[in-house]
């Protein structure tokens, strides 16, 4: 039989909030264990850093501008071929739980408190066998899930973690078809705004000193104060998620899945948290981009504390949950099957880096509402550019080799220029490749790029 593929997704969890990826104060033993156990991505990118385009790439595998998706506020076609109908053609019986938002959004009925007393109609729901979820919340310790296509909502008793894992947990002992191999989904909010964490976890946190990176700015005090107070909350929540990765680990092995089971870790986008003296995601900075990705396949006990530097992308997991049951996807997809690379089947992508981008903002007051932009991420260097539909042009060039906090943007310093321009071919041609309706201006003595005018 096929393997199970269990995936945990958290929401606005940037890479480096856990011990695993460097974080000097982080409180995460398990996904530490859990990178330890298996292979963990140095390198992660989302690709368009915000939650809906990342959830619509997750379930279909396509870029979200080939559906000029918004950063929200946007709602998936059924006709989409997703990653249950993948997993159900298979044989596989699939489950999803939690946070959902690709109906839509809070748009629809006006304030977040009313979309979660609201279901997500089942056509709308990717064609999930089961179906545990909800649009979304951004209230963890007042949360709403749906089942099936009851209209009745079912409040999570405390904390929304908690009991999301409890569902999948309870799920798997007592409701699963044990003759079929499973392919769960389970997908909090937290440590996603507001930063609220279970009581006593939230106290200790306040009480600590924390470790600020070299690229923390403030405004004044208060602000200071402000951001500070938030990242001791994010990091409880972000202790409280991997306590539950251990909760979960113990379960499988204590119900005789854990050998059966790839447990997958990842988050939807990062969270910049005073980085530049900026909070929330959207931007191309490494905060908000970079993203947690572990891969534990207790088939390959050999690959055990591995670390892959090779950037890898939104559009790769698609074929990547595919590739680690053995499958193919159907459609012919963008991304790269990891697999062969977290089995040690293969050393390298053939590629050199990922396009990140930003495609649409229909709010008028956050970030990129007048002008978005598009990047090129290699190994060492990021390349981005920003514009509006007149086109784009350089904005940021950093060596992250020798500039991992992003503090020095080298795009007006000649003795990069070729680099620079190097990566500009990089990203042309990723963008030409792709079908993006993007207009890239020419620059570095390097082509643009301008799909309607072929």
């Amino acid at each position: 039989m096929r393997p199970n593929i269990l995936i945990v997704l958290s929401d606005q969890l940037r890479r480096h909030a856990l011990s695993c990826y460097g974080d000097p104060d982080a409180r995460t033993p398990h996904t530490a264990q859990l990178a330890a156990d298996g292979v963990a991505c140095d390198q992660a990118c989302s690709t368009y850093p915000i939650c809906v385009p990342f959830r619509f790439t997750m379930m279909t595998g396509e870029y979200a501008h080939t559906r000029l998706v918004p950063g929200i506020e946007w709602r998936m076609s059924p006709a989409e071929r997703t990653l249950a109908d993948e997993f159900n053609d298979a044989g596989y019986e699939t489950v999803y739980i939690g946070k959902w938002h690709l109906d839509g959004g809070h748009g629809r009925m006006g304030s977040a408190v009313q979309t979660n007393r609201c279901p997500v109609k089942r056509a709308y729901q990717g064609r999930w066998q089961k179906w545990y979820g909800f649009e979304l919340r951004n209230e963890p310790f007042d949360t709403c899930y749906f089942e099936d296509d009851d209209p009745t909502p079912h409040r999570i008793d405390g904390y929304q973690t908690d009991g999301l894992f409890d569902l999948g947990m309870n799920y798997l002992r007592d409701g699963r078809d044990a003759a079929r191999p499973f392919c769960m989904v389970i997908s909090v909010e937290p440590p996603h705004d507001p930063f609220a964490a279970p009581e006593e976890l939230q106290d200790a946190w306040e009480q600590r000193d924390i470790t600020l990176p070299p690229n923390f700015e403030a405004e004044d005090d208060n602000h200071r104060d402000q951001l500070i107070r938030d990242r001791q909350r994010y990091n409880a929540m972000v202790e409280n998620l991997d306590a539950n990765v251990g909760r979960l680990r113990s379960f499988l092995a204590e119900h005789d899945l854990a050998d059966d089971t790839v447990l997958v870790f990842l988050s939807d986008h990062g969270e910049l948290a005073g980085a530049h003296g900026l909070r929330a995601k959207q931007w191309p900075y490494e905060e908000s981009v970079g993203i947690p990705l572990i891969v534990y396949d207790p088939r390959h006990s050999d690959r055990a504390g591995t670390r892959l530097s090779a950037p890898t992308c939104s559009e790769d997991l698609f074929p990547t949950f595919l590739g680690l049951a053995g499958l193919t996807p159907q459609n012919d997809l963008p991304g790269a099957n990891l697999a062969p690379l977290i089995h040690g089947e293969s050393d390298q992508l053939d590629r050199e880096g990922v396009l990140l981008e930003f495609v649409a903002e229909l709010r008028e007051r956050p970030p990129f509402y007048n002008a978005v932009w598009r990047g090129f991420r290699s190994e060492r260097f990021k390349y981005t550019v920003k514009g509006d539909k007149f086109g784009a042009e350089p904005w940021q060039f950093f060596d992250l080799e020798n500039d991992p906090y992003e503090m020095r943007n080298l795009i007006e310093d000649p003795a990069w220029a070729d680099e620079i321009g190097r990566h500009h071919e990089l990203l042309r041609a990723r963008l030409e490749e792709t079908l993006d309706p993007f207009v890239l201006r020419p620059a570095w003595s390097r082509e643009g790029y301008n799909v309607w005018a072929e």
